[in-house]
């Protein structure tokens, strides 16, 4: 049977000569996985574009009962990224953020408002032109709330003893993407690991994030 419903991009997996597997979350479904044959091919026409990480898609998909694995029967572009693909430190967030929610977000359905959420951040980041370097920040704090083990408050970094620190990341709580959070290098970098170390606490089976090195080393913060 098939379906409408928006999409986001959070992943894909070469998969033979020509096709991928990919993973995208879907505001209908949740996390679904879905075979795209042939995509990566010479006739394909860049058709592969469509399935890099944070791409906001619209979508007609095929859904079978207790189907692990589906297609996709049509596919656009729902919101052109006009930014993260071609700046360097927005696609370091962004392939940032993409490994963080595959590793955080399950297959289950009614969870529009997550769904939501992460789409509106999505635009949010694209659109913003100056002072982004703690949106990943703020994006995980915001994000943990949807999650169910929402940070609020200092007191659930223990290991923070910094006056400074514990102020950088009170203001990030309360913060909306377009605040402009002074944070020096060094105290984002302690905050990011002890945010991570949380969600590890939380999440079960959150193994260690691979892009953060090259998320570090952009943001001179290695």
């Amino acid at each position: 049977m098939l379906h409408k419903t928006r999409g986001i991009v959070f992943k894909y997996f070469k998969y033979r000569d020509t096709s991928i597997i990919a993973k995208i979350f879907t505001e209908e479904f949740g996390l679904q996985t879905y075979i795209v044959n042939g995509v990566r091919s010479s006739k394909s026409k860049g058709k592969i574009a469509f399935y890099q990480p944070l791409t906001l898609l619209e979508l007609v998909v095929y859904k079978k009962a207790n189907a692990d694995i589906n297609r996709i029967s049509e596919i656009k572009c729902s919101y052109p990224l006009k930014s993260i693909p071609f700046e360097i430190i927005k696609s370091s967030i962004g392939v940032f953020l993409a490994e963080i929610l595959y590793k955080t977000i399950k297959e289950e359905e009614g969870i529009k408002d997550l769904f939501d959420f992460v789409y509106h951040s999505i635009e949010v980041l694209d659109s913003l032109e100056v002072s982004y370097e703690n949106f990943h920040l703020q994006f995980l704090i915001k994000l943990s709330h949807h999650l169910g083990f929402g940070i609020s408050g200092d007191e659930q970094f223990p290991h923070l003893v910094d006056d400074q620190i514990i102020s950088d990341v009170n203001k990030l709580i309360i913060s909306a993407y377009n605040d402009q959070v002074k944070i020096t290098s060094a105290n984002r970098r302690v905050i990011l690991d002890d945010i991570l170390s949380f969600y590890k606490s939380q999440v079960d089976s959150f193994q260690d994030i691979k892009s953060i090195g090259v998320l570090k080393t952009v943001l001179n913060e290695s």
